[in-house]
């Protein structure tokens, strides 16, 4: 009988243990089994069922991997490689347990006369542990476990008081540690993502880069403007190499669901930057930058290789080792970008020109732009319009005596109702369904500045640039019509021309200061403190930070990120557009239907005017908001417009000869 129960705790079924339900059970009513013999079997029994269903998992799962790009793949339940490495680690466990049935058969055989409680005896640890190991193969198989989410399986079942079954965690851990101590090596140093079943907490999706297609729209020669005809047009983006085969970069991006929380994500972000920039280092390594720079890692993969190694070999998960030589990988990978960022690629060089481009600091370029493209925008667009509208840059560019490779770098997009799959522009739009508020830029960015001017990035340069472009087309408007002033101003005026010139010195005064608040409290200070910051690191990922919070605070200081104040703006951007076109339309005296509607913009403004001047004034401490403040500081500078109580644009309605002379004041 003894040799019936040895081979039951082996998991096979006898004459006397029987398999029922996929358990084995003790044949019951067997004359020469006492009663307390009986419950010792049942309890033998239960050992040998745990057994039997390990036995059967990690045949299942622990054979030859499926390989990745078969039908089985996607049908099986369960597969990968950690799911090996897990069958793996179980053998390990269990090994200690078909080494105790062996010393028990020796025993048995030497001694006849040992009784049931004696096998039980032996085996008592196993009880605790076996329940244990079951419930991790249920949450395995339940949850359908997968990749680098069974390490985080396994690592909150070893939180236990137990020592046997905490030991098992850790030695079924330390094989599926093999697996990821392999992936991260290749991926560290190399740049290589070995994740066929995709298990990994790093996957990737690729990008498709290519130059903007300019001109490509219409006839060669009837959609010229500016005199340059869409031939010349596509010749002149062929500098910029419009032409070139289109190139695919890799990005990645962590996976938070297979990320262990033993792992931190700023650890795992530092491995995602380590890889990425070894992976882009690799896919370029012909460029001639390269070749000056040498090895990303100058040399250093046997030696961190050989730190990876030993870190595999340790029985527990160490992260102050770990988090140790993945920094010293990464500040090696990071001062090695940054000399090729910074100095090679003229990082410093390339921020001044989105500067001058996305953040206008070639002032004189978009002055001629807007008058150029004035008559192109002011409309809704059509299919033509960004044809049209990029002959006119570049056009400006020629005005101003602009070098060619530097606008070639930029072209300008304008988003038309037919076009799908684009994102709706933020920022204002000034003018209704004019083509202005559609207008975007783009930017070719050159290798290997792409991994800082990534799409998100350009989006947030693209929403000042909308947004800076609004306020200059506005501020040169009102100029406009203090020209058209300075031309009738012999004629004489009127009491509504009083009226209508005093609106537009108003409106003029808050633009100018609202310009110069952008311009020098805003542009000029970040970038200043942007290119301080470059200039003292030597880590790139210094650089990239401070770049973030550079358009972080170009946005937050613009009031883009502050509703209730850029709707405020917004709303004076288009009273002032409103009135500048009135004026410029009605340059003489304006009839009573004009001058309602005057009347109409004039009341709008000195509302929102004084809405602005409202929040401005809220700010109880410059600490508080000190945006806010130095914009009031800047628009309320001589206490003009607090002595008019927080209100511009005060205009009294002419009186028409036929009406009664009350007037009204707004």
């Amino acid at each position: 009988m003894l040799h019936e129960v040895l081979l039951a705790l082996s998991g096979y079924p006898g004459n006397i243990f029987v398999e029922k339900d996929g358990s084995l059970e003790v044949v019951p009513d067997l004359p020469f089994i006492h009663p307390s013999e009986q419950e010792i079997l049942s309890s033998l029994c239960k050992l040998g069922t745990f057994y039997m269903k390990f036995k059967a998992f990690t045949a299942k799962y622990g054979g030859a991997p499926i390989h990745p790009g078969t039908e089985e793949a996607h049908t099986s339940d369960l597969h990968g490689l950690y799911l090996i490495a897990f069958c793996s680690g179980v053998e390990k466990v269990l090994e200690p347990y078909r080494q105790a049935l062996l010393t028990l058969e020796r025993e048995i055989l030497e001694d006849p006369q040992l009784t049931v409680f004696h096998v039980q005896t032996e085996l008592m640890q196993y009880k605790l542990l076996f329940p244990a190991i079951a419930s991790v193969i249920r949450q395995v198989e339940s949850q359908r476990a997968h990749g680098c989410y069974i390490l985080e399986i396994l690592h909150k079942n070893s939180f236990c008081g137990m020592p046997e079954v905490r030991n098992a965690m850790e030695i079924m851990l330390y094989y599926c540690h093999g697996v990821l101590y392999k992936q991260l090596s290749a991926w560290l140093l190399h740049g290589l993502l070995l994740d066929g079943y995709n298990e990994f907490f790093i996957h990737q999706g690729k990008v498709l880069a290519d130059a903007a297609r300019a001109g490509s729209q219409g006839d060669d020669d009837d959609l010229g403007i500016g005199g340059l005809s869409g031939k010349q047009l596509r010749e002149l983006m062929q500098i910029a190499g419009e032409e070139e085969e289109r190139k695919t970069y890799v990005q990645f991006a962590l996976r938070p669901e297979m990320l262990p929380s033993y792992i931190p994500v700023r650890l795992a972000e530092k491995i995602l930057f380590v890889g990425e920039s070894i992976q882009m280092f690799e896919h370029d390594k012909d460029r001639p930058a390269m070749k000056r720079t040498g090895s990303i890692l100058k040399n250093s993969e046997d030696q961190f290789a050989e730190e990876l190694h030993q870190l595999s070999k340790a029985s527990l998960f160490n992260l102050a080792a770990f988090e140790s030589v993945i920094d010293r990988i990464r500040k090696s990978v990071a001062e090695h970008l940054w000399k090729l960022v910074v100095e090679e690629a003229d990082l410093i060089g390339h921020l001044k020109l989105m500067k001058d481009f996305y953040l206008l600091g070639r002032g004189e370029l978009f002055l001629a732009f807007i008058d150029c493209a004035q008559s192109i925008l002011r409309g809704p667009p059509t299919n033509v319009t960004e044809h049209d509208v990029n002959a006119a840059f570049l056009q400006a560019a020629r005005d101003v005596l602009l070098d060619d490779d530097e606008v070639t770098q930029f072209r300008l997009s304008v988003q038309t109702k037919g076009q799908k799959g684009q994102k709706k522009p933020s920022g204002p739009i000034p003018s209704g369904e004019s083509g202005w508020g559609v207008l975007g830029l783009s930017y070719s960015v050159q290798w290997p500045l792409h991994i800082l001017f990534t799409e998100a990035v350009l989006d947030k340069y693209n929403t000042m640039f909308r947004f800076l472009l609004s306020v200059k087309r506005v501020q040169l408007e009102l100029q406009n019509c203090w020209a058209l002033q300075m031309e009738g101003k012999h004629l004489g005026s009127q009491q509504s021309d009083v009226a209508k010139w005093q609106l537009r010195t108003h409106m003029a005064f808050l633009l100018d200061n609202l310009q110069y608040y952008l311009q020098v409290d805003v542009l000029e200070t970040q970038f200043s403190q942007l290119v301080e910051k470059i200039q003292a690191t030597r880590d790139f990922e210094n650089i990239r930070l401070a770049h973030d919070q550079f358009l972080s605070s170009l946005l937050a200081q613009s009031f883009i990120l502050m509703k209730p104040v850029f709707h405020c703006l917004n709303e004076i951007l288009d009273q002032c557009h409103n009135f500048a076109m009135l004026v410029s339309l009605n340059p003489g005296a304006l009839n009573e239907r004009q001058l309602d509607l005057l009347e109409t913009i004039a009341k709008d403004f000195s509302r929102q005017s004084n809405l602005l001047f409202k929040i401005l004034s809220s700010v109880r401490s410059h600490q508080a908001s000190p945006y806010l403040a130095q914009l009031l500081l800047r628009v309320d500078y001589n206490k003009y417009f607090s002595q008019a109580g927080g209100t511009l644009g005060s205009y009294t309605a002419p009186v028409p000869p036929s009406s009664s002379s009350t007037t009204t004041t707004v």
